[in-house]
């Protein structure tokens, strides 16, 4: 794998910075005052209950497209080497798309280590997953769909795939390292469970499916639910949400991996999911 800092790894060692509003964690009393949305969502409540706040008024949902579910299926099976491609590249794999393909047909490919082979075939294995659980009406926004993919795209390098930080017979981790090369603690593993059944509460009182795919996709890389493979994790989930609601499935590309950083920084630092949930709104306006 490559050397280049990695996101979900780390030890624990992060100091709250004094001072910055919005820093406050669920559970510490009311978060810094945040207006309303037109559009329903309030800020502070979905804080409270997911760990992370966003303005939908600053997001372009609509740019995610509505079609159908046998058509959202389609383009997502058509697109899948190009999906695991992206995703295993912004983790640092070194395989390019070309070389996904060929992989994806069954054969190996010359002077690549193994480890980045299995990342790839694990991706492949976790977005086949999805697309039966879709195509079978059986996927779920719950955590029990969310370990059987993490048990699948994450096998060759969690400590304990499929299972949240404490579940098994690991304990801690969750700190994050960000690309300017700080770190930002993760939820506590105690509180895991509570935060995923506070987040599935709160999203489920929201009316655009859209809206819930991304929020959730942000409130799950956050809170930090694993010990490795969150965003790809919570990625498949967001997209599982989309494709079974008839909405098209979002690829984030390595092309843009500086911008996606930068969301995910003020995500960590600010707990603020606007900028990362209106990021991803506009890679599916430009991936049209």
């Amino acid at each position: 794998m490559s050397d280049a800092p990695r996101w979900g790894a780390g030890a624990d060692g992060y100091v709250r910075r004094p001072g910055r509003p919005g820093n406050e964690r669920p559970g510490d009393g009311p978060p810094a005052r945040a207006p309303r949305s037109p559009n329903g969502t309030d800020p502070d409540a979905a804080f409270r209950a997911t760990g992370v706040r966003w303005d939908p008024d600053r997001i372009a949902f609509g740019r995610i497209e509505e079609t159908s579910v046998e058509r959202s299926r389609f383009r997502f099976e058509k697109s899948m080497p190009d999906l695991v491609w992206n995703a295993a590249a912004l983790e640092g794999n070194t395989f390019t798309l070309p070389e996904v393909r060929t992989l994806l047909d069954g054969v190996t490919i010359g002077g690549k280590k193994i480890e980045e082979a299995e990342q790839v075939l694990a991706l492949v294995d976790g977005y086949t997953r999805l697309d039966h659980l879709v195509a079978s009406a059986r996927f779920t926004l719950s955590k029990e769909v969310s370990d059987d993919l993490h048990g699948r795209v994450a096998r060759h390098e969690a400590i304990e795939s499929g299972a949240f930080r404490g579940e098994g017979m690991t304990g801690g981790g969750g700190t994050v390292r960000l690309a300017n090369g700080g770190y930002v603690e993760g939820v506590p593993q105690d509180e895991l469970q509570g935060r995923m059944e506070r987040t599935l509460t709160f999203l489920d009182s929201v009316s655009d499916p859209r809206e819930r795919a991304l929020g959730y996709f942000a409130a799950a890389t956050r809170s930090q639910y694993y010990f490795d493979g969150n965003k790809r994790t919570a990625r498949l989930m967001m997209s599982g949400l989309l494709m079974s609601h008839g909405y098209e499935v979002v690829s984030i590309p390595f092309a843009r991996k500086y911008e996606f950083n930068q969301a995910l920084d003020t995500l960590f630092t600010d707990d603020d999911a606007t900028p990362l949930m209106a990021f991803i709104a506009d890679c599916a306006a430009r991936g049209r």
